[in-house]
């Protein structure tokens, strides 16, 4: 949510940055809450005018009744009931008109950094670099469920039984895999000095609307019944809301966590959950990292937290690239995104792996995270990042380290996880 300050001052610049997105049909919006504004604050005026009326007359009404001037004094009464009545109307009109500003606030897109690419969606997402060398084997390389299915890890018919599609059974040294990936994903993040955490799975509404767009919000949460609790999409979303309403001292700052957490997912609207594979799916398990700084840290922290992902697939000698986002697949509340893809060599292409992205003070206004100042308090920058997401990252994993006898080669950075196992084998 932007500064409704800046908004004021500047709404041709709102415009513009909503046109870039090309969510042209928002633009009523900036009208909207400009219009509100000016009664908001005509009755926040007149509030303070009927207050200063009532304690004027109401600091009479003591003297009068001292002075035998009862009758006097019950009709000052009569305009101080009077004005009560007219403040609580007032009141009542003023958070309507706040209440009308914010819904509307809430769906005006964060400003955009200036170097973010214009496109319409993510196919003008524009490429920044590549690291390591993409390879494609002399040998056919299946397609990676099957390839988990063939050494005994995957099992979608008995979940598709259990849970329907988008679920997944993982078994014996594949499932081992997944976790070793997670548990390297936690201590090199450790390493880097972030504080591990492990958080709530569910949240409530006001974290969630304070985290994401309503856009995101109907496409990803799942709503727990009869409750106001939503199960996470990502952990990033209980770790921002830690900070909620918290006045942070600029002694303590930055905050950089890294958080594991399982995730769960709608995809509404979604090309379609995969039947064979683990790319798309309603369940999996992440390694984040999260970073609450202060505004002038923001940007040197989103070069660093991409660049970790980048060489956390790296070290285990899987190419990646990473593809700056362009302004129609960047998220409302998002300032600058970064992708970062990993090789398939069986597509012969790049598919995503992670995402890092500053959302500047957008989270930090709806959620009322602020720092202690000399001068004032102001509000914090926000930023998340993937580490790892397996079990997708075991389809850049298993493509990658697949040998043409049907085994996969585990990379030498995870083999003490793995009780030092070099290969994953067939079992027949």
């Amino acid at each position: 949510m932007i500064d409704i300050k800046f908004l004021r001052e500047n709404p041709d610049i709102v415009k513009e940055n909503i046109k870039k997105k090309f969510q042209n049909h928002k633009l009523v919006l900036v009208d909207e809450v400009l219009d509100l504004d000016i009664k908001y604050r005509e009755a926040k005026l007149h509030g303070d005018e009927l207050r200063n009326k009532r304690k004027t007359l109401s600091s009479q009404i003591g003297n009068l009744m001292k002075n035998g001037q009862k009758d006097e004094a019950e009709n000052i009464k009569l305009a101080v009931n009077k004005l009560n009545d007219e403040l609580i109307e007032n009141e009542a009109t003023e958070t309507n008109l706040s209440e009308e500003i914010k819904l509307r606030m809430m769906k005006i897109p964060n400003i955009m950094h200036e170097s973010v690419p214009i496109g319409e969606n993510d196919s003008k997402n524009v490429e920044l670099q590549k690291y390591g060398e993409p390879l494609v084997p002399n040998y056919e390389i299946p397609y990676h469920g099957e390839i988990m299915e063939f050494l005994d890890g995957l099992d979608l018919d008995s979940a598709r039984r259990v849970a329907g599609n988008g679920f997944y059974y993982l078994t014996g040294d594949i499932a081992r895999l997944h976790s070793a990936v997670l548990t390297y994903a936690r201590d090199f993040m450790i390493n880097k000095g972030f504080t591990y955490c492990i958080p709530p799975y569910m949240i409530r509404s006001d974290i969630v609307t304070g985290v994401m767009s309503f856009e995101e919000m109907d496409a990803m949460m799942y709503k727990i019944e009869g409750e106001d609790l939503y199960l996470i999409g990502t952990s990033e979303h209980s770790m921002i809301g830690k900070f909620k309403d918290q006045l942070l001292k600029k002694e303590n700052l930055p905050y950089a966590m890294t958080s594991y957490s399982p995730c769960f997912r709608k995809e509404k609207g979604a090309h379609g959950l995969e039947e064979r594979g683990v790319y798309r799916i309603h369940q999996f398990e992440k390694q984040e990292m999260i970073v609450v700084c202060k505004p002038n840290q923001s940007w040197e922290w989103y070069d660093k937290m991409w660049s970790y992902t980048v060489e956390l697939f790296r070290s285990m000698d899987i190419p990646v690239r990473t593809l700056e986002c362009c302004s129609g697949d960047l998220a409302d509340l998002k300032a600058k995104s970064v992708d970062i893809e990993a090789w398939s060599p069986r597509q012969k292409k790049y598919f995503e792996v992670g995402s890092c992205s500053n959302l500047t003070d957008a989270q930090a206004r709806r959620l009322g995270i602020r720092i202690k100042g000399e001068n004032g308090n102001y509000f914090a920058h926000t930023l998340n990042n993937t580490v790892v997401a397996p079990p997708r990252m075991l389809i850049a994993l298993v493509e990658n380290n697949y040998n043409e006898d049907g085994s996969v080669t585990i990379p030498k950075v995870l083999r003490p996880y793995m009780g030092n196992l070099e290969k994953i084998k067939p079992k027949k």
